[in-house]
């Protein structure tokens, strides 16, 4: 089988995940350029793998030779939240595909421009969602979409999470400008694709509200509450908050005529209103993944999918134009607060 040669963007905390995860999938891919503003970051990633170079990410020059040597089919994008959309336009239009992080980009015009750039290159753009391959996950969005689970009734999400005012030290986390907003964007957003994921539905109206009442050297929200409307008219209530003393598990519960699921982090149990009682433990276990546990096992599960769509010829699992529609609601949320009315999507 021929290796994918993919290129790494971005050295950072959640690199870890990634060196890892490109490590169990040594059958499958070639690491072949680690890029990163601090070039020891670079080097230090790029040694994790036979023959791949590092390289410093000084100007798009620098960066389109240095992808061009390297022969990477696949760029994986670990970047500030605001510069996804500038690489990733940058990396297509070098002819090479992109898989980046959530989000696709911290604006809804920025996304657009990353979608227009993918038509007019011909590449391929995929979003890094992980959750999605939990195996509740899956089993509960395939109980909705088949009709077993009776409609949707309602949906809620609550995310408590520990962010001390040190995980805000650096030269982008906690800026508008930069991150693109709080606890929404930066980790309840995983609870507001599960949502869209499970249901297999869109939102169409959001009243949100967002505060800042702990964390005061952030420009940005600590908490944020939301009423959600989906497609049918099932109301979703989101709460997140990254002021807590711990990193809780995150509870994302669907309730539907014939069950109802709640996940918490990764268990779920679903309860039939026949009195049936079904659990779903995930294969993989999130203690065993490496960095923070709250990222989960389910980066290489991601990866891997997408590989093997890449050498079949196939399109990457979850679009960016999926991606955008769970941004849409972030952005929903953020622009409710602010005009301090419910916004229709």
């Amino acid at each position: 089988m021929k290796k994918l040669r993919v290129a790494v963007m971005g050295c950072g905390r959640i690199a870890a995940v990634y060196k890892t995860a490109l490590q169990n999938l040594s059958d499958q891919c070639q690491v072949v350029l680690a890029m990163d503003k601090d070039p020891a970051r670079a080097r230090a990633f790029a040694a994790a793998f036979d023959g791949c170079e590092a390289s410093a990410l000084v100007s798009s020059a620098g960066f389109a030779s240095a992808l061009s040597h390297s022969g990477a089919e696949l760029v994986h994008i670990l970047l500030p939240h605001h510069l996804h959309g500038k690489y990733a336009v940058a990396t297509m239009t070098a002819g090479v595909d992109v898989l980046t992080e959530k989000p696709i980009a911290i604006t809804l015009e920025e996304a657009d421009r990353m979608i227009a750039a993918q038509k007019t290159t011909g590449r391929q753009l995929g979003v890094i969602f992980q959750n999605r391959y939990i195996d509740g996950v899956q089993r509960v969005r395939q109980l909705i979409l088949s009709g077993q689970l009776g409609e949707v009734k309602g949906a809620f999400s609550t995310l408590n999470w520990h962010r001390p005012p040190s995980y805000y030290e650096c030269d982008w986390k906690g800026r508008w400008a930069t991150e693109g907003g709080g606890v929404v964007i930066d980790q309840a957003i995983h609870s507001i694709d599960l949502v869209r994921y499970m249901t297999g539905m869109d939102a169409v109206r959001v009243q949100g509200h967002t505060a800042r009442r702990v964390l005061r050297s952030i420009e940005v929200e600590d908490e944020a509450d939301a009423a959600i409307t989906l497609e049918n008219g099932a109301v979703y209530s989101f709460f997140a908050s990254n002021y807590y003393t711990f990193n809780s598990p995150i509870r994302v519960e669907i309730h539907c005529a014939n069950g109802t699921a709640l996940l918490t982090q990764d268990e779920m149990t679903i309860h039939w209103t026949d009195g049936r009682v079904e659990d779903i433990h995930p294969a993989a276990a999130a203690s065993a993944a490496p960095g923070e546990s709250y990222w989960g096992a389910f980066h290489e599960m991601q990866l891997r999918d997408c590989y093997a769509a890449l050498r079949a010829g196939r399109k990457i699992p979850w679009s960016a134009q999926d991606a955008r529609k769970t941004l849409e609601i972030v952005q929903g949320i953020y622009l409710s607060a602010r005009i301090q009315s419910e916004v229709t999507l």
